[in-house]
């Protein structure tokens, strides 16, 4: 439990705009216990603050499984998934000397640096019923990227554009893009993709189909990487961003040359 949570694993008196939208990240997905689930209920009525990330969790989440069409999701791709959780380090329990150190006394007990595997366990947990329920492949695994790459970085805000790249077989999640107001862009990727040596994979984007696809990225294998889209028009909705494979120093003609191993169009969150 960390210092600005209560013992019911919900937003407490120190109020860190962090652990409230991550709190309210885990209300959304389902994962919490029925106290801290029951506590949030009543956050939702009672704070306005703690509402409002609540709903935009929800717009955002809701607005992105609409965009894919259901997949039974293929045993490789859960296996990925819950190896990705496992594989996450467990907070450690700080002193109880600094912890009341820290509060003055008051008794609260041992408190976890952050809490990154309480949630995401629970979450592995409720794959299963996802999966009874017909959750797309797709949104599965955005939710798991969500769960996996926010904790870790520094958010400055939702985005106004999300994109799933959907492999070349058509069946698979392979990236996502997430577009800011601040115009910045992002590459996250939800699966890796071999690369023979000599070869990379550059990223594309296509608004205007006169001018043609722009390059806003090279890289040497799947990561995540900030998008060079500075300088261009605004993401705009129905977007084309997709991945091709091309010779180490990009392709030489300025334009995709290489087989396209993803792709996928921006929808804009309500």
């Amino acid at each position: 439990m960390s210092q600005d949570q209560n013992g019911n694993g919900t937003p407490g008196r120190d109020r860190d705009p962090e652990e409230i939208d991550h709190v309210a990240a885990e209300y959304v997905l389902g994962v919490l216990d029925a106290e801290a689930t029951a506590r949030c209920e009543h956050l939702m009525a009672t704070d306005g603050v703690f509402a409002a990330r609540v709903d935009v969790w929800r717009r955002w989440l809701a607005e992105i499984d609409q965009t894919a069409q259901p997949e039974a999701g293929a045993d490789e791709l859960w296996a990925r998934i819950r190896s990705g959780i496992e594989a996450l380090p467990r907070e450690q329990p700080a002193p109880a000397s600094a912890a009341t150190a820290r509060t003055g006394g008051a008794g609260v007990g041992t408190r976890p640096v952050r809490d990154l595997g309480r949630g995401l366990a629970r979450l592995w947990d409720s794959l299963s019923v996802w999966r009874g329920l017909g959750l797309s492949t797709t949104a599965a695994a955005i939710l798991m990227a969500i769960a996996l790459v926010a904790p870790t970085r520094e958010r400055t805000g939702t985005p106004s554009l999300v994109a799933v790249l959907i492999s070349d077989t058509g069946t698979r999640p392979a990236a996502l893009v997430n577009a800011y107001r601040d115009g910045r862009a992002e590459l996250v990727p939800l699966a890796d993709v071999a690369v023979p040596a000599g070869r990379a994979l550059q990223v594309w984007t296509l608004w205007d189909r006169a001018r043609g696809p722009v390059s806003v990225g090279l890289i040497d294998g799947m990561r995540s990487i900030d998008l060079a889209v500075r300088g261009l028009p605004a993401p705009d909705a129905d977007q084309l961003f997709e991945i091709t494979l091309e010779p180490a120093g990009g392709s030489p003609t300025g334009r995709p040359t290489g087989p396209i191993l993803m792709k996928g169009n921006t929808v804009r969150p309500l």
